[in-house]
């Protein structure tokens, strides 16, 4: 299995687990995590989600050795995967469940953006994150979105157009990330956030986090009529 599930109690840990691709992406493993997100989500048992990978990295983005059947010439392959990763780098701010990306290593390309598509994000010092995929004649045309909502679209650009890599530092300087750790205190960090979620009424939390995703692009006025039908549900989540 490319994706390796662990319950501590409420909380669930989902483990990319190609150590030897640095847990690149292949169709395998991208199905696997969105089947994955899906079933935590589903699980009433399951309050909250961490994401993190195996070995020296976070994330490597796509697999670019399946790149070889994804050509013009094979166009139902190629919207398929596309729609499959769309899919996926969406899929963790649609959930009521929260998850956090505890991400150490690389974190590139579709690693970057699974890591900030996250509710927060643990990183290590070693952190390393980026978008190099026109180094290789690509364009991070999935991942795109998720950064230039994330960063301004001065440095959004530098990062597309440059594939500079930033350091943890960094993106904790640009808010990329909650908090940055030694490399080996990632995981127990971001279990540390996932259980205090755990632990909070979860219709409440589910709630708060679909609020929090709707009212970030609309206007004032829109967003308060949104905030009010909550404010009069949230009435009946305490007993």
């Amino acid at each position: 299995m490319s994706l390796l599930t662990e319950d501590r109690g409420q909380v669930r840990i989902l483990t990319l687990d190609r150590p030897a691709k640095l847990n690149a992406l292949d169709t395998a493993l991208t199905r696997a995590l969105r089947d994955g997100l899906d079933d935590a989500d589903l699980d009433p048992g399951v309050r909250a989600v961490v994401l993190t990978g195996n070995g020296r990295g976070f994330c490597a983005g796509a697999d670019l050795s399946e790149f070889s059947g994804l050509t013009p010439d094979n166009p139902g392959a190629v919207l398929e995967r596309a729609a499959l990763t769309a899919a996926l780098q969406t899929r963790m701010q649609r959930m009521g469940t929260p998850v956090v990306a505890a991400a150490h290593g690389a974190a590139v390309g579709g690693g970057a953006g699974l890591a900030i598509g996250a509710d927060m994000v643990v990183a290590g010092t070693d952190l390393r994150f980026g978008y190099p995929e026109l180094r290789h004649s690509l364009v991070p045309a999935l991942v795109m979105t998720g950064l230039v909502r994330h960063l301004g679209r001065k440095l959004a650009f530098e990062l597309i157009s440059t594939g500079r890599l930033l350091t943890a530092a960094e993106a904790f300087e640009h808010g990329l990330v909650n908090r940055v750790v030694e490399a080996e205190d990632v995981l127990p960090a971001a279990l540390e956030i996932a259980t205090g979620w755990a632990a909070v009424e979860p219709r409440a939390l589910s709630a708060a986090k679909d609020l929090f995703y709707r009212v970030a692009d609309l206007p004032t006025e829109a967003a308060m009529r949104v905030g009010q039908d909550v404010n009069a549900l949230m009435r009946g989540f305490r007993k």
